[in-house]
């Protein structure tokens, strides 16, 4: 299995605007090989930022580098930056293989 995760640092007061982006955005997940679970997380927050990580379960790594190169991959991202500025940066990717 391989898990990506994302890192999203938002502007404190952006937090409601965030969640409305992923509550009503098409992913196209449930089209792509591979594709196990997803999961947005909340983590602390802090007088700088608040601290999201969206979480996705794949069966390999190689179905997950597989679904960025992917139609369904564009069709998700082609308004990414189209929403009002809620982000403190490029979100930071971490990807991790499982092991046991």
């Amino acid at each position: 299995m391989f898990i990506a995760m994302n890192r999203f640092k938002i502007i404190p007061g952006n937090e409601e605007d965030f969640l409305d982006i992923w509550r009503n955005r098409e992913t196209f997940l449930d089209e792509v090989p591979g594709f196990k679970q997803f999961n947005l997380l909340r983590g602390p927050r802090t007088d700088e930022y608040s601290l999201y990580a969206s979480h996705s379960i794949w069966e390999s790594k190689q179905a997950f580098e597989d679904w960025t190169k992917s139609e369904a991959f564009r069709k998700a991202h082609a308004n990414a930056g189209d929403a009002k500025p809620v982000y403190l940066g490029k979100p930071e990717f971490e990807g991790f293989e499982v092991e046991l």
